[in-house]
């Protein structure tokens, strides 16, 4: 069964950081391009990172470049979300999603809710 799950979500302050990983049972993840998403309350499901398969390169929103990192470890079968300098506006559900290339998403874990409040 292939399944990914999601951990690491909490409440943080503002200004603090939270690292979600992505971990996966039933596939390898380095075989898969692997996406990071957010998903606000009454918002649309929004791209946030995604690391390539290829060569691992990586991409970022405009609203979390410099802040968060999107990172591998191979050994864990796991993707890392590092989220620092965070702000209200990062509230939300975190989903990771799998698929051959960035932008195809084939494979969804349920999500870790991040909430950054004072």
């Amino acid at each position: 069964q292939l399944q990914l799950v999601e951990s690491g979500g909490g409440l943080v302050q503002p200004g603090g950081s939270l690292r979600l990983s992505c971990t996966a049972s039933g596939f390898t993840l380095d075989y898969y391009a692997i996406g990071w998403f957010h998903q606000a309350p009454g918002k649309e499901r929004e791209g946030v990172s995604c690391i390539s398969a290829s060569d691992g390169s990586t991409y970022y929103a405009d609203s979390v470049k410099g802040r968060f990192t999107i990172s591998r470890d191979s050994a864990k079968n796991t993707v890392y979300l590092q989220m620092n300098s965070l702000k209200p506006e990062d509230t939300a559900v975190y989903y990771c999603a799998a698929g051959l290339e960035c932008g195809v998403n084939d494979y969804w874990g349920q999500g870790t809710q991040a909430t950054v409040s004072s």
